[in-house]
């Protein structure tokens, strides 16, 4: 059987496509402005530069997926499950994204400004030079979290669990932390960056 061929600059906008099952499969350009994904299951697929304005995309169950560049903008991702996906350059604006799961996720260069992420579990996922200004982080587990150069201004990290993540000093700084857990390592970090001196 012949695996199908990329779709390229197609419109699903409004489409109807609940329960769908794709794997392997490649879309690009694509307009899924909102589309109806509930309940899709995909594993093995590329999204570059699509669109997700206002689409449906709750209890979604996405393995091993990639999303270059895409656009999430109002999109309803609430009980989707993320495993093994890449996020790479995508950018999500007013998203109901409480709850969901994400496991072993890149958001590397994603843009999260004011993300509504409090509670969730994200444990070791990747925010590389993400963009996280003003994101409500309150309560999340970041255990091992890597956020390697991306931008905390403003963001809340209260009574989140930072044990063994990668946070500079200026993020630290910028950031809302009261009731965080944090290492040693952190710990001393912070407090280099607010002057203090520790003997």
């Amino acid at each position: 059987m012949s695996e199908p061929e990329p779709a390229v600059g197609e419109d699903f906008a409004e489409a109807v496509l609940i329960h769908q099952e794709w794997d392997g499969r490649e879309f690009e350009h694509c307009d899924f402005t909102g589309a109806d994904l509930t309940g899709l299951r995909a594993a093995n697929c590329v999204f570059t530069e699509c669109t997700f304005a206002r689409a449906d995309l709750a209890d979604a169950r996405l393995r091993a997926t990639a999303f270059r560049s895409c656009t999430f903008d109002r999109t309803l991702l609430r009980e989707s499950t993320w495993d093994g996906c890449s996020l790479l350059g995508s950018s999500f604006v007013a998203c109901k994204l409480r709850p969901c799961t994400l496991r072993e996720t890149d958001f590397t260069l994603a843009g999260m400004g004011g993300a509504d992420l409090r509670g969730l579990d994200l444990r070791g996922l990747r925010f590389r030079e993400a963009n996280l200004s003003d994101a409500d982080l309150r309560r999340c587990d970041l255990r091992e979290t890597d956020f390697t150069s991306s931008r905390l201004l403003g963001a809340k990290l209260d009574d989140a669990d930072l044990r063994g993540s990668r946070l500079d000093a200026n993020q630290l700084v910028q950031s809302s932390l009261s009731g965080a857990r944090v290492d040693m390592e952190t710990a001393l970090a912070y407090a280099a960056a607010n002057g203090l001196r520790v003997d």
